[in-house]
C-alpha cells in the first residue's frame, strides 16, 4: 500500500513532468527560416521603391536615354509580391494580411505610372533633341547681289531661340516657359511663310517638335507628380515594423516559458542572457538603420554633385551667349561697312563701262580706212566729252577710296574672327603655349560691345608665354571683365588691364572705378552660387568657375576692394602648369 507521502510524491513527480512537458510544448522552436524570407521581402519592395523614386529622378535630369538602362524593378516587386502572398496561408500573421493587399495594388499602380512617366519622358526628350539638332544643322545663306538675305538671318535666330525656348520649358516646366516657346513657335512658322520650301519643311519640323513636347510634358509632369505622391514606403516600414512585432510577441512568449522552465537552476543567468539577446538586436537594427542613412546620404551627395555639374555647364553656356552675343554686334557694323561700299561702286560702274564702249567705238573708227572724218569727229567729242566727266566728277578717284575703304571692312571682319578663334578652342582641356597679352586682347575683342562707353588702359609689359589651357583662360579673363564692365557707373566707367612677370610667373591685374564690394560680402564671391545680382541675372559661378580654373593650373587669385572707389583682381599663374598635358575642361 502506497504511503500518503509516496502518493503526494508520485503527484507531485507528475505534476513537475506534465509542466516540464508543457513548458516544452511552449517553448518549441519557431521556423525563422521563413519568417526572415518573408522580412527579406519587405526590405526588397523597400529598396525597389526607393530606387524607383532614384530612377524617376535620373529619367528627368540626365537627356541620354542609354544612361537609364536599369533592372526590370517591376519584374522584381511582382516575383516579391507573388511570393509573399504564396506565404500568408502558412504565416499566422494579422498585418502582412490585412496590408498585403492594399500594398500590392499601390505598388502595382506605380509601376504602371512609371512606365507611362517613361513613355511621356521619352517623348519629350525626343522632341527636345529634334529640335537642337535642327537647330545645330548649318544653313546656307542665300545671295543677292553679294549680301546676306536678312530673312535667312532672322529665320536662323529665330529657329536658335526656339531651341533655347524648348531647353528652357523642358528643364523648369512652368507657364512662362510654356508660353515663350509657343510664341518661339509661331514665330518660326512665320518667318518660313515667306521663303522658300526647303526652309519651310524645316520650321514645320520644329514647330512638330514643339508641339509634341508641348503636349508631352504637361503629361509627364502630371505622372511624375503621381508618383512621387503614391508612394508604399511608409506603409512597408509599418507592415515590417508590426510584422516584426508579431514575430517578436511570438518569440518572447516561447522565451517566458523558457524562462519558467529553467528558471529553477539559473534565474539570474537566464536573465543576463536574456538581456544579452535584447541588447544584439538593439544592435543589429541599429546598423541596419546607419547602413540605410549613409546610402541614402550618398545617393543625396551624388544629385547635388550632378545638380552642381549641370549649373556650370549652364553658366558655361552664359558665358557662351554673351560672347556670341558680341561677336554678331561687331561683325554686323564692319559687314554694312563693305555692303555700302560695293554698292556705291555699282553705281559707278556704268560711267566706266559707258566710257571703254565710247573709246572701242573710237578704235573701231580708227582703224576702218574708209571712216567718215565726220563721223570719226563726232565719235571723238563724244568719247572726250566722257572721259571729261568721269574726270570731273572724279570717279576714278571715289572708286579708289570705296575700294579701300570695303577693304578695310573687311579687314575688320578678319580681326573679330581672329579674336574669336584665339577665344574659343574646341579643346578646352589642351595645353598649350599662350601669351596672356593676346589673351587679353581676344577677350578685350570680343566685350567690345560692353566696352563702348568705357575708358580700357592697357599697361601690357613685356612678358614671356605660359604653359596652359588657352580657353580655360580666356573665359576667366570675359569674366573679370565683364564683372568690372557691370559695376562700372554711367559715365566716366574706367577700367585697367595691367600685366607683368612676377616669381617665375605672369601676373594679371584687372582694375576698376566702380562701386566696389562691400567688406561683408567680400569673402563670399568665391562660393559657388553666390551672387549680388537680381534673381535670374546670375547664376553665383562665374569667379567659382574662374577660381577653380586658376587653381588648376597651379595659381591663384586675389580681389582687393573698396566701396565706392573700385575694385582689383590680381591673377598670378605659373609659367608651367602642374600637369603639361591635360587640364580638367
Amino acid at each position: 500500500m502506497i504511503s500518503p507521502r509516496h502518493l503526494l510524491i508520485t503527484i507531485a513527480t507528475f505534476g513537475l513532468i506534465a509542466a516540464l512537458v508543457f513548458l516544452y510544448n511552449k517553448t518549441e522552436a519557431v521556423d525563422l527560416s521563413e519568417r526572415n524570407e518573408i522580412v527579406a521581402l519587405l526590405r526588397e519592395l523597400q529598396e525597389i521603391e526607393g530606387r524607383w523614386d532614384i530612377d524617376v529622378l535620373r529619367m528627368r535630369m540626365e537627356m541620354d536615354s542609354s544612361q537609364m538602362a536599369a533592372p526590370n524593378r517591376t519584374v522584381a516587386a511582382q516575383n516579391a509580391l507573388k511570393a509573399l502572398a504564396n506565404a500568408v496561408p502558412r504565416i499566422n500573421s494579422p498585418s502582412l494580411s490585412e496590408n498585403l493587399g492594399v500594398i500590392s495594388r499601390a505598388i502595382t499602380e506605380k509601376a504602371e505610372l512609371i512606365e507611362k512617366l517613361k513613355a511621356a519622358n521619352g517623348n519629350s526628350k525626343e522632341a527636345l533633341l529634334k529640335m537642337l539638332s535642327i537647330a545645330d544643322e548649318p544653313s546656307a545663306p542665300e545671295e543677292k547681289q553679294g549680301k546676306v538675305d536678312v530673312r535667312q538671318k532672322e529665320f536662323t535666330q529665330a529657329l536658335n531661340q526656339l531651341a533655347a525656348a524648348a531647353s528652357g520649358y523642358y528643364w523648369l516646366e512652368q507657364d512662362t516657359q510654356r508660353k515663350t516657346l509657343e510664341n518661339a513657335a509661331a514665330q518660326v512658322l512665320g518667318l518660313a511663310s515667306a521663303m522658300d520650301a526647303a526652309v519651310h519643311d524645316k520650321a514645320s519640323a520644329m514647330n512638330d517638335a514643339a508641339q509634341v513636347l508641348l503636349k508631352s510634358k504637361p503629361i509627364e509632369q502630371e505622372l511624375s507628380s503621381k508618383v512621387a505622391l503614391l508612394t508604399s514606403g511608409p506603409r512597408l516600414n509599418g507592415l515590417a515594423i508590426s510584422f516584426n512585432r508579431e514575430l517578436e510577441a511570438t518569440l518572447g512568449e516561447k522565451e517566458r516559458f523558457r524562462v519558467y522552465m529553467i528558471a529553477y537552476a539559473a534565474a539570474l543567468l537566464i536573465g543576463i542572457g536574456y538581456l544579452g539577446v535584447r541588447i544584439v538586436a538593439a544592435n543589429e537594427t541599429l546598423e541596419h538603420r546607419v547602413t540605410d542613412r549613409t546610402r541614402e546620404l550618398s545617393d543625396a551627395l551624388r544629385h547635388l554633385k550632378e545638380s552642381e555639374a549641370q549649373l556650370i555647364q549652364s553658366e558655361k553656356m552664359s558665358s557662351l551667349g554673351q560672347m556670341v552675343a558680341g561677336v554678331a554686334h561687331e561683325i554686323n557694323t564692319p559687314l554694312a561697312y563693305v555692303s555700302n561700299s560695293l554698292t556705291a561702286v555699282s553705281d559707278r560702274l556704268p560711267d566706266i563701262t559707258g566710257a571703254i564702249g565710247d573709246c572701242e567705238n573710237l578704235l573701231a573708227l580708227l582703224h576702218d580706212p574708209n571712216v567718215q572724218p565726220d563721223n570719226l569727229n563726232r565719235q571723238f567729242a563724244q568719247t572726250a566729252a566722257q572721259l571729261d566727266r568721269i574726270k570731273h566728277h572724279e570717279v576714278l578717284t571715289e572708286l579708289a577710296g570705296l575700294v579701300k575703304d570695303g577693304i578695310y571692312g573687311a579687314g575688320q571682319v578678319a580681326e573679330i574672327v581672329s579674336n574669336l578663334k584665339d577665344f574659343s578652342r574646341l579643346d578646352r582641356s589642351k595645353v598649350s603655349s599662350f601669351n596672356l597679352n593676346d589673351g587679353l586682347n581676344s577677350t578685350l575683342g570680343l566685350a567690345r560691345h560692353l566696352l563702348k562707353s568705357i575708358k580700357v588702359t592697357k599697361n601690357f609689359g613685356g612678358i614671356p608665354a605660359i604653359t596652359c589651357a588657352p580657353s580655360q583662360i580666356n573665359q576667366v579673363f570675359l569674366n573679370l571683365i565683364t564683372n568690372a564692365a557691370q559695376a562700372l557707373p554711367p559715365q566716366n566707367g574706367e577700367i585697367t588691364l595691367s600685366t607683368r612677370t612676377e616669381n617665375n610667373g605672369v601676373t594679371v591685374e584687372v582694375a576698376d572705378n566702380g562701386t566696389g564690394i562691400p567688406p561683408d560680402v567680400l569673402p563670399k564671391i568665391f562660393d559657388p552660387f553666390f551672387t549680388t545680382k537680381e534673381i535670374g541675372k546670375g547664376t553665383g559661378l562665374g569667379l567659382s568657375i574662374s577660381y577653380q580654373i586658376i587653381k588648376d593650373h597651379g595659381g591663384r587669385i586675389n580681389v582687393e576692394s573698396q566701396p565706392g572707389r573700385g575694385t582689383k583682381f590680381t591673377v598670378w599663374v605659373p609659367l608651367k602648369s602642374p600637369s603639361e598635358t591635360k587640364l580638367p575642361a
